[in-house]
């Protein structure tokens, strides 16, 4: 399986709506609630608001072919907001060539460190591409009790 890794171009907001779904209702399950699941991807999320959200970030997609099975992004302050793959694609690289893509964005940007704020799911793949746990954080969404890991890497290291 080839992985190809390009920036986000609007028309693949309805394609990252998807994995991110799929992403938090099929891979995450194994460690939150249904609650929690809904709450953090509600099924009636406006498609619209993803799609205006998405076309302010730095984000790139990973391509298997012509789809879409992974999306990522970073800021210049070297903050992971998300990254997301599609359960049917996991363990196959394509976290790995997105995270490749954060770190060369992140030091072009000029950051010095990564950072991100990892479910309990995302928190062992981040800490096996060298970012440590700096804080156990609990927060609600939509109401419902959430849990997650701050987490940092200086680049470099990661």
């Amino acid at each position: 399986m080839s992985v190809t890794v390009r920036r986000c171009v609007p028309a693949d907001a309805g394609a990252t709506l998807a994995v991110f779904r799929r992403a938090v209702h099929v891979t995450a399950a194994a460690d939150y609630s249904p609650e929690q699941l809904e709450a953090w991807a509600p099924h009636g999320l406006d498609a619209d608001r993803w799609a205006s959200r998405q076309s302010q970030r730095n984000a790139a997609v990973a391509v298997v072919g012509e789809r879409v099975v992974g999306f990522t992004d970073v800021d210049a302050t070297g903050y992971v907001d998300m990254m997301f793959v599609d359960p049917d694609h996991a363990r196959r690289g394509v976290a790995t060539a997105l995270m490749a893509w954060v770190q060369e964005e992140a030091v072009r940007l000029g950051a010095r460190r990564l950072t991100t704020h990892a479910s309990e799911t995302a928190r062992r793949f981040f800490e096996a591409h060298g970012f440590r746990v700096d804080a156990r954080r609990t927060f609600p969404v939509r109401g419902v009790t959430m849990t997650n890991y701050a987490m940092s890497a200086v680049l470099g290291d990661s």
